[in-house]
């Protein structure tokens, strides 16, 4: 399948209308059918977490501690977010904005008995999600679905914590996204948008440097997604919704060990041979991991949190 691919730096407000229905529609299906796809795989090698892990500046890691990184970017997102763990204030209702096979969202309802929903384009993805919380004994506790990120099926003001683990990158509309964010967050609700953005621009420029785009613009390609954004962009947008507190954070050298693990696992035998039963977009995906490497080593692609609340 072909990817429409938007150029690595539109700016976010114009997102939505510059983004023609049917290259929506076709992003759409190339993300599920990618994880579709791929998802089986990460979960053989890296297991049920499918994002990035948290490590210490400058850490030398084994392989095995990457799993248990994982599990710190979550509790860091947490703490970042000053998500309370007082049993009165606690969240009591998550959602999961693009679960993946729904780690974070049964990681969340366990850690503070909440009930959980996570939503995936991908069918495979939460299928296995269920399955999954089923054999934890949280099938109570975590529901997944099929759905789409910028038109949630749940009603105004529904979530306690609204949680996005590295999904705002496949978002073509970002406004719209974070509007939907917000629409779903119960009054004085927390907001968490972990993902990938580019640098903020300097204050005499008006795009990155053709070179810049250009590997981001390969990323695009192999990971199916649209348009880029800046922290800046994000934090921009958040104000224009009257949300409360927001505050970002770049984390890019806390997650620097990530990408060359994720590209020895994908060298090993048990790698290489996952990769050629999974299928070509994976495997193109696998082809452009180096460019997420070259571009956080010259500063161009950040990783960042950014948090906010919604007003009582």
């Amino acid at each position: 399948m072909s990817t429409v691919v938007a150029d690595a730096t539109v700016p976010p407000m114009t997102m939505a209308t510059a983004a023609d229905e049917q290259q929506q529609q076709q992003l759409k299906k190339g993300i599920a059918e990618f994880y579709d796809e791929s998802s089986g795989m990460w979960e053989n090698i890296w297991g049920e977490h499918m994002h990035h892990g948290f490590y210490d500046t400058d850490a030398v890691v084994e392989l095995s501690d990457h799993r248990a990184a994982q599990i710190r970017m979550i509790e860091q997102s947490l703490l970042f977010a000053s998500v309370p763990d007082d049993p009165v204030k606690k969240p009591k209702t998550i959602v999961d904005v693009g679960c993946g096979i729904g780690g974070s969202s049964r990681y969340l309802a366990k850690k503070y008995g909440a009930e959980c929903h996570g939503i995936t384009l991908s069918p495979v993805q939460a299928e296995r999600a269920q399955a999954l919380a089923a054999s934890q004994g949280l099938a109570d506790k975590v529901s997944f679905q099929v759905a789409d990120a910028l038109k949630q099926p749940f009603p105004d003001g529904k979530f306690d914590l609204v949680w996005s683990m590295e999904s705002g990158e496949h978002m073509p509309d970002k406004l719209k996204f974070v509007s939907e964010l917000a629409r779903v967050a119960a009054p004085g609700a927390t907001i968490i948008i972990v993902t990938w953005c580019h640098r903020d621009l300097l204050p005499t420029e008006k795009s990155l440097r053709p070179e810049e785009e250009k590997i981001l613009n390969k990323i695009c390609s192999g990971f199916y997604l649209p348009a880029w954004c800046s922290t800046a962009d994000y934090v921009k947008l958040l104000e224009t919704l009257s949300l409360q507190d927001i505050k970002a954070e770049d984390w890019s050298g806390n997650v620097a060990p990530f990408w060359p693990a994720v590209i020895k696992t994908a060298l090993s035998w048990k790698g290489i041979t996952s990769l050629l039963r999974s299928g070509w977009k994976t495997i193109r995906g696998a082809m452009v991991m180096p460019s997420m490497i070259e571009g956080f080593k010259k500063d161009v692609i950040k990783f960042s949190i950014i948090t906010c609340k919604k007003p009582e």
